[in-house]
């Protein structure tokens, strides 16, 4: 049974002036729906501000959810932060912490949204607003639900606001592998980072995560992922810079969700990246991370 956790109010029109078409939230639940896995839809709840200001400057949080963020940190965002963006912004994180809450009870789920690893404390950035996987992972070790997070980000671009937001803690460990050439162009230290050259295929990439996964997972011992999925690593994307393919994606997703499972740690994931003009294409990257994902958890 898959298990995620989605929103009406995850998809809004894009805002003028940005490339940043937020439709993928709801082309991703259609092609769930087309392809018809055994599902269960849950709905999250905005996240409370006082877990946002946790980790966010509260004068940043203000200005977000006043809508007078200043017209450089719109900017550095890639969008104006409208009412509808406001929302979306609050429920995103609610996302991820109600799927990681699941995850716990079903040993997988997935946020259909997140994965905003650029925000930083007093700025979006790279079409983040909140940093979700940052605000969840807190969230969830302040209220006793972990002890130790991992946060996985395997998107294309790395994590460099989750890294920033967390520098420092050690019950949460951060690892980021990435295109090295990629944005952002400065790069923050998470607590382990792989930047890949350009083109990096299937072979490559998989030695690269096979090498590094088992010994983090050993070593840090975690009891919850957050999983950023991203599947901008592939080679038909818009903003990649590697070449991996549907069945790299495949075996990347299904590794990660092998080696979780046979250590009993539940793991949640975040859409993260995934860009082009075929937006079903797309769509259909992020919901087949999604199943194939419950199947190993199911496994």
């Amino acid at each position: 049974m898959l298990h995620v956790v989605h929103h009406p109010a995850y998809v809004s029109p894009a805002t003028p002036g940005s490339r940043f078409r937020f439709d993928k939230y709801g082309l991703v639940m259609e092609a769930l729906r087309e392809i018809a896995p055994p599902m269960t839809l849950h709905t999250p709840d905005p996240m409370p501000r006082a877990w946002i200001e946790a980790v966010h400057d509260p004068d940043y949080v203000e200005e977000v959810l006043t809508l007078t963020v200043p017209p450089p940190k719109e900017r550095r965002i890639g969008f104006p932060v409208t009412e509808r963006v406001m929302r979306r912004s609050l429920l995103s994180p609610g996302g991820t912490w109600a799927a990681a809450q699941l995850a716990r009870i079903h040993g997988f789920a997935a946020n259909a949204a997140g994965g905003s690893h650029h925000a930083l404390a007093d700025s979006g950035a790279g079409y983040c607003v909140f940093n979700d996987l940052a605000i969840a992972a807190n969230r969830l070790i302040a209220e006793g639900e972990a002890d130790r997070i991992l946060i996985l980000d395997l998107d294309v671009h790395q994590g460099d606001g989750t890294a920033s937001l967390l520098a420092g803690r050690s019950d949460i460990f951060t690892l980021s592998i990435h295109a090295e050439k990629n944005f952002p162009v400065r790069k923050a230290r998470s607590t382990l980072d792989i930047g890949l050259p350009d083109g990096v295929e299937d072979a490559a990439y998989l030695a690269i995560l096979y090498d590094t996964l088992p010994p983090v997972l050993d070593d840090f011992a975690p009891d919850l992922i957050l999983y950023q999925a991203g599947v901008d690593p592939h080679g038909d994307d818009r903003l990649g810079r590697l070449a991996l393919t549907d069945a790299g994606l495949d075996a990347r997703d299904r590794y990660v969700m092998r080696q979780a499972r046979v250590r009993a740690i539940p793991v949640a994931s975040t859409m993260g990246g995934g860009y082009g003009e075929d937006r079903m294409a797309v769509a259909h990257r992020h919901a087949a991370c999604m199943i194939r994902m419950a199947q190993e958890a199911a496994a």
